[in-house]
């Protein structure tokens, strides 16, 4: 077996340069150290996932709290909102009613006090008809004597009254 130089010898010194050079250049470590860095990146992403996850659903139920006190104090302000118009409505059915009745007696006062000025009217024209007729059948009865005492005695009574 005659120990030649072929193809295999050089490819197995080839090798040993290769493992060489990686020992040397310390490959391994820095292998070792990039897979180190890239775990403790990994472990570093996590934690902060994991906190911003934290926080996050910190947000959400302080969000959830803050959405539960708006809609509570939307429901406050609703209902306030509905007893102060009921309260409103009342009112103004209260002053419509009394503005009805006010107008109703102020209505029926000047109704009556038309009947009253009516009946007035109605009384002096009776009693101006009474003496146009009065002085219409006197003047026919009455002669100058007559009517000459009956002047003297209307006299005399405005006299008396007047003093």
């Amino acid at each position: 077996m005659e120990f030649g130089l072929d193809e295999t010898f050089f490819a197995f010194v080839a090798l040993i340069i290769f493992l060489g050079l990686v020992v040397y250049l310390k490959v391994p470590g820095m292998m070792a150290k990039s897979l180190d860095d890239r775990a403790d990146q990994i472990r570093n992403d996590l934690a902060e996932a994991k906190r911003l996850r934290e926080e996050a659903q910190h947000l959400l139920a302080e969000y959830q709290r803050k959405r539960k006190e708006a809609e509570a104090e939307a429901a406050h302000i609703v209902a306030a909102a509905e007893r102060e118009a009921e309260m409103l409505t009342t009112e103004a059915r209260k002053k419509t009613e009394e503005f009805v009745a006010n107008r109703t007696a102020l209505s029926e006062q000047k109704i009556k006090q038309a009947e009253a000025d009516a009946m007035k009217a109605v009384r002096s024209a009776a009693v101006d008809l009474a003496i146009a007729a009065a002085e219409s059948v006197l003047a026919k009865k009455a002669d100058g004597p007559v009517q000459s005492e009956l002047f003297s005695n209307a006299i005399g009574e405005v006299k008396a009254r007047l003093n």
